[in-house]
Protein backbone atom coordinates (compact mmCIF):
# COMPACT_ATOMS: atom_id res chain seq x y z
CA UNK A 1 0.00 0.00 0.00
CA UNK A 2 1.01 3.83 -1.07
CA UNK A 3 2.12 5.61 2.26
CA UNK A 4 1.23 9.09 3.75
CA UNK A 5 3.18 9.67 7.03
CA UNK A 6 0.61 11.63 8.46
CA UNK A 7 -2.37 9.50 7.88
CA UNK A 8 -0.69 6.23 8.34
CA UNK A 9 -3.22 5.46 11.51
CA UNK A 10 -5.77 5.50 9.21
CA UNK A 11 -4.82 4.09 6.55
CA UNK A 12 -3.78 1.13 8.34
CA UNK A 13 -7.01 0.81 9.07
CA UNK A 14 -8.60 -2.27 6.64
CA UNK A 15 -10.69 -5.47 8.84
CA UNK A 16 -10.15 -3.38 11.98
CA UNK A 17 -10.25 -0.60 13.74
CA UNK A 18 -6.52 0.22 14.05
CA UNK A 19 -5.79 3.69 15.70
CA UNK A 20 -9.52 4.56 16.40
CA UNK A 21 -11.45 4.14 19.81
CA UNK A 22 -12.66 0.94 20.26
CA UNK A 23 -16.47 0.30 19.70
CA UNK A 24 -18.12 -0.09 22.74
CA UNK A 25 -18.56 -3.49 23.82
CA UNK A 26 -22.01 -3.72 24.09
CA UNK A 27 -22.04 -2.92 20.57
CA UNK A 28 -22.37 -6.49 19.27
CA UNK A 29 -21.28 -6.80 15.03
CA UNK A 30 -24.40 -7.57 13.43
CA UNK A 31 -23.68 -9.79 10.42
CA UNK A 32 -23.15 -9.25 6.98
CA UNK A 33 -26.11 -9.18 4.61
CA UNK A 34 -25.87 -12.15 2.02
CA UNK A 35 -24.80 -11.26 -1.09
CA UNK A 36 -26.25 -12.69 -4.60
CA UNK A 37 -24.33 -15.74 -5.79
CA UNK A 38 -21.42 -14.87 -8.26
CA UNK A 39 -22.67 -15.29 -11.53
CA UNK A 40 -22.23 -13.42 -15.03
CA UNK A 41 -21.20 -10.02 -15.46
CA UNK A 42 -24.17 -7.30 -15.68
CA UNK A 43 -26.67 -10.12 -14.07
CA UNK A 44 -25.80 -10.50 -10.32
CA UNK A 45 -25.99 -7.76 -8.20
CA UNK A 46 -22.62 -5.98 -7.18
CA UNK A 47 -21.36 -8.03 -9.85
CA UNK A 48 -19.66 -5.08 -12.50
CA UNK A 49 -19.14 -5.34 -16.32
CA UNK A 50 -15.84 -3.88 -16.77
CA UNK A 51 -15.14 -0.25 -17.57
CA UNK A 52 -14.52 0.50 -21.60
CA UNK A 53 -11.06 1.80 -22.28
CA UNK A 54 -12.62 5.25 -22.31
CA UNK A 55 -15.43 6.14 -20.54
CA UNK A 56 -18.34 8.24 -20.46
CA UNK A 57 -20.18 8.82 -17.00
CA UNK A 58 -22.85 11.39 -15.78
CA UNK A 59 -25.54 11.02 -12.53
CA UNK A 60 -28.94 11.10 -13.11
CA UNK A 61 -30.90 13.04 -10.64
CA UNK A 62 -33.07 10.88 -8.12
CA UNK A 63 -34.87 14.26 -7.20
CA UNK A 64 -36.74 17.09 -9.29
CA UNK A 65 -34.99 20.42 -9.18
CA UNK A 66 -37.20 22.19 -11.43
CA UNK A 67 -36.41 20.24 -15.12
CA UNK A 68 -37.89 17.18 -14.11
CA UNK A 69 -36.93 13.62 -13.54
CA UNK A 70 -35.83 11.45 -16.02
CA UNK A 71 -36.29 7.58 -16.08
CA UNK A 72 -33.51 5.87 -16.74
CA UNK A 73 -35.08 4.02 -19.39
CA UNK A 74 -34.78 6.83 -21.34
CA UNK A 75 -31.03 7.60 -20.76
CA UNK A 76 -29.39 7.45 -24.33
CA UNK A 77 -26.60 4.92 -25.21
CA UNK A 78 -23.79 7.65 -25.14
CA UNK A 79 -23.27 6.84 -21.25
CA UNK A 80 -21.11 4.09 -19.71
CA UNK A 81 -21.83 4.45 -16.33
CA UNK A 82 -24.60 5.97 -15.01
CA UNK A 83 -24.97 7.22 -11.25
CA UNK A 84 -28.08 7.33 -9.76
CA UNK A 85 -28.02 10.33 -7.16
CA UNK A 86 -28.40 10.28 -4.72
CA UNK A 87 -29.10 7.30 -1.82
CA UNK A 88 -30.64 8.68 1.84
CA UNK A 89 -29.20 8.72 5.00
CA UNK A 90 -31.55 6.76 7.59
CA UNK A 91 -29.41 7.46 11.02
CA UNK A 92 -27.32 5.43 12.75
CA UNK A 93 -25.13 4.11 9.22
CA UNK A 94 -28.39 2.71 7.77
CA UNK A 95 -28.97 4.12 4.22
CA UNK A 96 -31.85 3.49 1.42
CA UNK A 97 -32.21 4.01 -2.15
CA UNK A 98 -36.28 5.25 -2.34
CA UNK A 99 -36.99 6.44 -5.95
CA UNK A 100 -38.29 9.63 -6.63
CA UNK A 101 -42.19 10.04 -6.45
CA UNK A 102 -42.44 10.49 -10.35
CA UNK A 103 -40.32 7.22 -10.82
CA UNK A 104 -42.36 3.80 -10.75
CA UNK A 105 -39.94 1.54 -8.74
CA UNK A 106 -40.62 -1.82 -9.99
CA UNK A 107 -39.76 0.01 -13.98
CA UNK A 108 -36.47 1.28 -12.10
CA UNK A 109 -35.44 -2.43 -11.15
CA UNK A 110 -36.80 -3.14 -14.59
CA UNK A 111 -34.70 -0.72 -16.25
CA UNK A 112 -31.50 -1.28 -13.98
CA UNK A 113 -31.43 -4.62 -15.06
CA UNK A 114 -32.22 -3.94 -18.99
CA UNK A 115 -29.44 -1.09 -18.87
CA UNK A 116 -26.66 -3.57 -17.17
CA UNK A 117 -28.01 -6.49 -20.03
CA UNK A 118 -26.55 -3.82 -22.61
CA UNK A 119 -23.10 -3.67 -20.97
CA UNK A 120 -23.99 -0.56 -19.04
CA UNK A 121 -22.73 0.25 -15.32
CA UNK A 122 -25.47 1.74 -12.95
CA UNK A 123 -24.58 2.88 -9.57
CA UNK A 124 -25.79 3.87 -6.61
CA UNK A 125 -24.24 7.08 -5.24
CA UNK A 126 -24.28 8.47 -1.54
CA UNK A 127 -23.84 11.84 -0.41
CA UNK A 128 -23.90 15.22 -2.62
CA UNK A 129 -24.05 18.73 -1.48
CA UNK A 130 -27.20 18.10 0.96
CA UNK A 131 -26.46 14.39 1.46
CA UNK A 132 -24.87 12.59 4.53
CA UNK A 133 -24.12 8.79 5.84
CA UNK A 134 -23.73 8.22 9.58
CA UNK A 135 -20.60 6.51 10.51
CA UNK A 136 -19.23 7.44 13.85
CA UNK A 137 -19.42 3.76 15.80
CA UNK A 138 -18.82 -0.41 14.69
CA UNK A 139 -22.15 -0.44 14.66
CA UNK A 140 -22.77 2.33 12.10
CA UNK A 141 -20.40 0.64 10.07
CA UNK A 142 -22.00 -3.08 10.42
CA UNK A 143 -25.60 -1.05 9.73
CA UNK A 144 -24.28 0.79 6.30
CA UNK A 145 -22.88 -2.10 5.08
CA UNK A 146 -25.72 -4.34 5.70
CA UNK A 147 -28.27 -1.69 4.81
CA UNK A 148 -25.73 -0.85 1.40
CA UNK A 149 -25.87 -4.77 0.47
CA UNK A 150 -30.07 -4.55 0.59
CA UNK A 151 -30.06 -1.53 -1.79
CA UNK A 152 -27.97 -3.50 -4.05
CA UNK A 153 -29.12 -6.84 -4.30
CA UNK A 154 -32.94 -5.39 -4.52
CA UNK A 155 -32.21 -2.90 -7.36
CA UNK A 156 -29.43 -4.95 -8.92
CA UNK A 157 -26.73 -1.89 -8.34
CA UNK A 158 -23.39 -2.31 -9.77
CA UNK A 159 -21.91 -1.15 -6.93
CA UNK A 160 -21.24 2.41 -5.00
CA UNK A 161 -20.07 5.97 -5.54
CA UNK A 162 -19.13 8.15 -2.66
CA UNK A 163 -19.86 12.16 -2.95
CA UNK A 164 -19.83 12.58 0.58
CA UNK A 165 -19.06 16.44 1.20
CA UNK A 166 -18.18 18.42 4.62
CA UNK A 167 -21.90 18.43 5.44
CA UNK A 168 -21.20 14.19 6.02
CA UNK A 169 -18.46 15.59 8.49
CA UNK A 170 -15.23 14.11 6.36
CA UNK A 171 -12.67 16.38 7.80
CA UNK A 172 -9.10 15.23 8.86
CA UNK A 173 -9.73 12.56 12.14
CA UNK A 174 -12.96 12.02 11.46
CA UNK A 175 -14.46 8.72 12.30
CA UNK A 176 -16.54 8.54 8.87
CA UNK A 177 -12.99 8.09 6.83
CA UNK A 178 -11.80 4.68 8.92
CA UNK A 179 -15.36 3.29 9.00
CA UNK A 180 -15.79 4.43 5.30
CA UNK A 181 -12.63 2.12 4.03
CA UNK A 182 -13.78 -0.56 6.18
CA UNK A 183 -17.16 -0.61 5.80
CA UNK A 184 -16.40 -0.48 1.33
CA UNK A 185 -13.56 -3.41 2.05
CA UNK A 186 -16.39 -5.64 3.80
CA UNK A 187 -18.73 -4.83 1.02
CA UNK A 188 -15.91 -5.48 -1.99
CA UNK A 189 -15.15 -9.18 0.07
CA UNK A 190 -19.26 -9.88 -0.66
CA UNK A 191 -19.11 -8.46 -4.29
CA UNK A 192 -15.60 -9.08 -5.56
CA UNK A 193 -16.62 -7.42 -9.09
CA UNK A 194 -18.18 -4.54 -6.64
CA UNK A 195 -17.84 -1.31 -8.87
CA UNK A 196 -16.28 1.47 -6.47
CA UNK A 197 -16.10 5.30 -7.57
CA UNK A 198 -15.56 8.80 -5.93
CA UNK A 199 -16.40 12.60 -6.73
CA UNK A 200 -14.73 14.52 -4.14
CA UNK A 201 -14.11 18.17 -4.53
CA UNK A 202 -11.06 19.03 -5.40
CA UNK A 203 -10.30 20.96 -2.03
CA UNK A 204 -10.84 17.78 -0.52
CA UNK A 205 -8.40 15.77 -2.72
CA UNK A 206 -5.34 18.37 -4.79
CA UNK A 207 -6.21 20.50 -1.97
CA UNK A 208 -4.16 18.50 0.38
CA UNK A 209 -0.93 20.43 -1.48
CA UNK A 210 -1.82 23.65 -0.21
CA UNK A 211 -3.09 22.75 3.44
CA UNK A 212 -3.92 19.35 5.47
CA UNK A 213 -6.22 20.66 8.10
CA UNK A 214 -10.11 20.28 8.26
CA UNK A 215 -11.47 19.43 4.57
CA UNK A 216 -8.11 20.37 2.74
CA UNK A 217 -6.73 16.84 2.00
CA UNK A 218 -9.54 15.10 3.80
CA UNK A 219 -10.32 12.45 0.60
CA UNK A 220 -6.54 11.12 0.57
CA UNK A 221 -6.62 8.79 3.81
CA UNK A 222 -10.25 7.06 1.97
CA UNK A 223 -8.29 7.30 -1.39
CA UNK A 224 -5.09 5.54 -0.46
CA UNK A 225 -7.12 3.23 1.91
CA UNK A 226 -9.23 1.94 -0.96
CA UNK A 227 -6.79 2.52 -3.89
CA UNK A 228 -7.16 -1.06 -4.19
CA UNK A 229 -10.70 -1.49 -4.68
CA UNK A 230 -11.02 1.77 -6.68
CA UNK A 231 -12.58 1.83 -9.78
CA UNK A 232 -12.51 4.97 -10.68
CA UNK A 233 -11.75 8.26 -8.86
CA UNK A 234 -13.26 12.07 -10.96
CA UNK A 235 -12.57 15.13 -8.30
CA UNK A 236 -15.20 17.82 -8.95
CA UNK A 237 -13.60 20.55 -10.59
CA UNK A 238 -16.52 22.92 -10.36
CA UNK A 239 -17.87 25.50 -7.57
CA UNK A 240 -14.96 25.57 -6.11
CA UNK A 241 -12.88 28.08 -8.24
CA UNK A 242 -9.60 27.54 -9.52
CA UNK A 243 -6.84 24.73 -8.65
CA UNK A 244 -3.54 25.04 -6.83
CA UNK A 245 -0.93 22.73 -8.05
CA UNK A 246 2.30 22.47 -7.84
CA UNK A 247 3.32 23.29 -11.43
CA UNK A 248 2.87 27.29 -11.11
CA UNK A 249 2.58 29.98 -8.32
CA UNK A 250 -1.22 30.79 -8.95
CA UNK A 251 -3.90 28.28 -9.51
CA UNK A 252 -5.54 27.47 -12.84
CA UNK A 253 -8.51 29.25 -13.61
CA UNK A 254 -11.65 26.52 -13.41
CA UNK A 255 -12.56 25.34 -16.69
CA UNK A 256 -9.23 25.96 -18.52
CA UNK A 257 -7.51 22.91 -20.32
CA UNK A 258 -4.28 23.16 -17.33
CA UNK A 259 -6.75 23.13 -14.81
CA UNK A 260 -8.13 19.66 -15.90
CA UNK A 261 -4.95 18.28 -17.25
CA UNK A 262 -2.90 19.61 -14.15
CA UNK A 263 -6.14 18.10 -11.62
CA UNK A 264 -5.12 14.78 -13.27
CA UNK A 265 -1.46 14.85 -13.34
CA UNK A 266 -1.63 15.26 -9.99
CA UNK A 267 -3.78 12.31 -9.15
CA UNK A 268 -1.85 10.04 -11.33
CA UNK A 269 1.35 11.25 -11.04
CA UNK A 270 1.55 11.91 -7.31
CA UNK A 271 2.13 15.39 -5.68
CA UNK A 272 3.73 16.38 -1.76
CA UNK A 273 1.28 17.54 1.03
CA UNK A 274 1.39 20.65 2.81
CA UNK A 275 3.47 21.06 5.50
CA UNK A 276 6.20 18.28 4.67
CA UNK A 277 3.03 15.66 5.66
CA UNK A 278 3.82 12.87 3.14
CA UNK A 279 3.08 12.53 -0.26
CA UNK A 280 0.60 10.99 -2.12
CA UNK A 281 1.61 8.32 -4.22
CA UNK A 282 -0.20 8.23 -7.73
CA UNK A 283 -3.09 5.92 -9.26
CA UNK A 284 -3.09 4.22 -12.16
CA UNK A 285 -3.88 6.30 -15.15
CA UNK A 286 -7.12 4.10 -15.62
CA UNK A 287 -8.53 4.69 -11.90
CA UNK A 288 -8.62 8.49 -12.95
CA UNK A 289 -11.42 10.52 -15.00
CA UNK A 290 -11.79 14.02 -15.61
CA UNK A 291 -15.07 15.50 -13.71
CA UNK A 292 -16.52 18.80 -15.22
CA UNK A 293 -19.95 20.67 -15.19
CA UNK A 294 -22.40 19.15 -18.29
CA UNK A 295 -22.82 22.98 -19.03
CA UNK A 296 -23.51 26.64 -17.60
CA UNK A 297 -26.61 25.69 -15.95
CA UNK A 298 -25.22 22.58 -14.13
CA UNK A 299 -22.70 24.31 -11.86
CA UNK A 300 -22.03 27.40 -10.42
CA UNK A 301 -18.49 28.13 -11.86
CA UNK A 302 -15.92 25.65 -13.59
CA UNK A 303 -17.37 25.29 -16.75
CA UNK A 304 -15.32 23.78 -19.78
CA UNK A 305 -16.21 23.60 -23.32
CA UNK A 306 -16.52 20.07 -25.06
CA UNK A 307 -13.77 21.53 -27.23
CA UNK A 308 -11.20 22.06 -24.12
CA UNK A 309 -12.14 18.60 -22.39
CA UNK A 310 -11.52 16.94 -25.63
CA UNK A 311 -8.27 18.70 -25.86
CA UNK A 312 -7.43 18.14 -22.49
CA UNK A 313 -8.38 14.39 -22.55
CA UNK A 314 -5.78 14.01 -25.87
CA UNK A 315 -3.51 15.81 -23.46
CA UNK A 316 -3.28 13.26 -21.43
CA UNK A 317 -3.83 9.86 -23.33
CA UNK A 318 -1.43 11.31 -25.98
CA UNK A 319 0.39 14.17 -25.15
CA UNK A 320 -1.29 16.40 -27.38
CA UNK A 321 -3.19 19.35 -27.74
CA UNK A 322 -1.47 20.55 -24.31
CA UNK A 323 -1.50 24.02 -23.19
CA UNK A 324 1.19 24.90 -20.62
CA UNK A 325 0.69 21.91 -18.14
CA UNK A 326 1.76 18.58 -19.77
CA UNK A 327 1.86 14.87 -18.09
CA UNK A 328 5.06 13.47 -17.66
CA UNK A 329 4.28 10.61 -20.23
CA UNK A 330 1.14 10.05 -22.54
CA UNK A 331 -1.48 7.81 -20.07
CA UNK A 332 -3.28 6.04 -23.22
CA UNK A 333 -5.34 4.27 -20.47
CA UNK A 334 -6.68 7.12 -18.95
CA UNK A 335 -10.32 6.48 -18.13
CA UNK A 336 -12.62 9.24 -19.47
CA UNK A 337 -14.91 12.17 -18.15
CA UNK A 338 -17.75 12.39 -15.76
CA UNK A 339 -20.20 14.96 -15.56
CA UNK A 340 -22.88 16.35 -13.82
CA UNK A 341 -25.64 15.85 -14.95
CA UNK A 342 -27.57 13.95 -17.05
CA UNK A 343 -30.41 15.57 -16.50
CA UNK A 344 -28.89 18.63 -17.23
CA UNK A 345 -27.66 17.64 -20.58
CA UNK A 346 -30.60 16.51 -21.52
CA UNK A 347 -31.82 19.91 -20.72
CA UNK A 348 -29.51 21.67 -22.41
CA UNK A 349 -29.91 19.24 -26.03
CA UNK A 350 -27.38 17.28 -25.41
CA UNK A 351 -24.42 19.41 -26.05
CA UNK A 352 -21.71 17.93 -23.52
CA UNK A 353 -22.26 14.06 -24.36
CA UNK A 354 -22.61 14.35 -27.95
CA UNK A 355 -19.42 15.81 -28.92
CA UNK A 356 -17.81 14.13 -25.77
CA UNK A 357 -18.80 11.05 -26.07
CA UNK A 358 -17.97 10.60 -29.83
CA UNK A 359 -14.42 11.71 -29.43
CA UNK A 360 -14.49 8.84 -26.15
CA UNK A 361 -15.28 6.64 -28.46
CA UNK A 362 -13.00 7.44 -31.09
CA UNK A 363 -10.08 7.22 -28.94
CA UNK A 364 -11.33 3.85 -28.07
CA UNK A 365 -11.47 2.58 -31.26
CA UNK A 366 -7.70 3.74 -31.94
Amino acid sequence: MKSISLLACALALVSTLGCQAQPDPASAPAADAPAAPVSQAGVAPGNSHPLPKHALIGYLHNFDNGIGVLPLGQVDDSWDVIVLAFAQDKGEGKVAFTPDPALDRAQLITDIAAKRAQGKIVVLSFGGELGTVTLNTRRDEDNFVATTAEAINTFGFDGIDIDLEKIAGVTHGAPVVPHLVSAVKRLHAMYPNLYVSMAPEHPYVQGGFVSMDGIWGAYLPLIDGLRDELDLLHVQLYNNGGLPTPYRAEKYPGGSVDMLVGSAKMLIEGFELAGGKGRFDGLRADQVALAVPSGLRAAGNGYATPADITRAFDCLTTASQCDDVKPAQPYPGFRGVMTWSINWDVTDGRTFSAPVGTHLRAAAAN
